[in-house]
């Protein structure tokens, strides 16, 4: 599998709001938003010319983390599902799954029955989780997650490529004797790996077709992206990568405090948004500032038809 952008192509897309209700970054309306709200914001997006919408994944919260990141966290497989009937184009994208929470086949298993539901839209977008208390509950072992997403990776990536994955090594029982079935219509669904870390950009480079950054500054990427492109070289991978940056934003002159962002007229947020596509991101995921469901779906308007033409431009 390659990147799914095309060479010299800037898409964009966007982490769902409510699914995910974290005190770094939820909007007080998100409160009391329901599936009502989420089905118009992914419609919004459908009907925009997102590449993609994301959800991510926190089973359940621990004392005190319930404090900073909340404990309102949707299943990504159930919402992608949901989120896959009503939508026509927009790509379903994990951002992301906390990959020691499950077994490799189950992963490839939900990926490619939504990828069959969806008519051929899924990305697996994958990390190696960060909540130790989490890890304690769901009796998983939070000092062996490194090597679990490493183990877990070539399995994955032959149960989405063959309906009887085999594995040179036998790692999982991958001997060509077990079939995973629906198939997928993509002939290989994307793997997308998040972390800012250098074993997570490694991870990114070796195993995957996509990087997922978080928290990377705009200086720094020319840097990450050179190294991805020597992993990926000494690795044997296709040279063609998909690379995102996380932008939060607010299209117009905000008439309420939106902190720190990016804000300003389409003109000057091309501007801004340019040097992280000059320095190798040809996907910007956004993250819009907004106080109630219909401002948020007018700024996804606004980001595709007065911001991201001027990008591709």
């Amino acid at each position: 599998m390659t990147a799914i952008i095309p060479s010299g192509a800037v898409a964009w897309g966007l982490q769902l709001p409510i699914q995910a209700q974290s005190t770094i970054f939820v909007e007080p309306w998100e409160a009391d938003a329901g599936p009502d709200d989420l089905v118009a914001v992914a419609q919004a997006a459908d009907r925009a010319g997102a590449l993609y919408v994301g959800v991510c994944e926190h089973i359940a919260i621990p004392k005190p983390h319930d404090e900073p990141m909340g404990t309102t966290w949707y299943h990504p497989f159930a919402t992608l599902g949901f989120l896959a009937g009503v939508t026509t184009s927009v790509r379903l994208l994990s951002h992301v799954i906390a990959l020691p929470y499950h077994h490799p086949l189950e992963v490839a298993k939900a990926f490619t029955t939504l990828d069959t539901l969806s008519g051929g839209r899924a990305i697996v977008g994958v990390g190696a989780g960060h909540v130790e208390r989490e890890f304690a509950l769901l009796g998983v072992e939070y000092a062996d997650r490194g090597r679990w997403v490493e183990r877990s990776l070539p399995a994955i990536r032959a149960a989405l490529d063959d309906e009887y994955p085999t594995l040179s090594d036998g790692a999982w029982g991958l001997d060509g004797s077990a079939a995973i079935s629906p198939r997928p219509v993509q002939a290989s669904v994307p793997i997308w790996v998040g972390g800012s870390s250098p074993v997570a950009v490694r991870r990114a480079a070796q195993y995957g077709d996509g990087w997922l950054p978080q928290g990377i500054k705009p200086g720094d990427l020319p840097g990450v992206v050179a190294r991805l492109r020597d992993l990926r070289a000494e690795a044997g991978r296709p040279e063609q990568f998909d690379i995102g940056a996380n932008l939060g934003c607010y299209v117009g002159t905000p008439a309420w405090d939106v902190g720190r962002t990016y804000v300003g007229e389409p003109e000057q947020l091309a501007e801004r948004f340019r040097p992280w596509v000059e320095a190798g991101a040809n996907q910007l995921q956004f993250r819009f500032r907004s106080r109630d469901r219909a401002e948020l779906v007018a700024q996804i308007e606004r980001i595709c038809a007065e911001v991201a033409t001027l990008l591709a431009g």
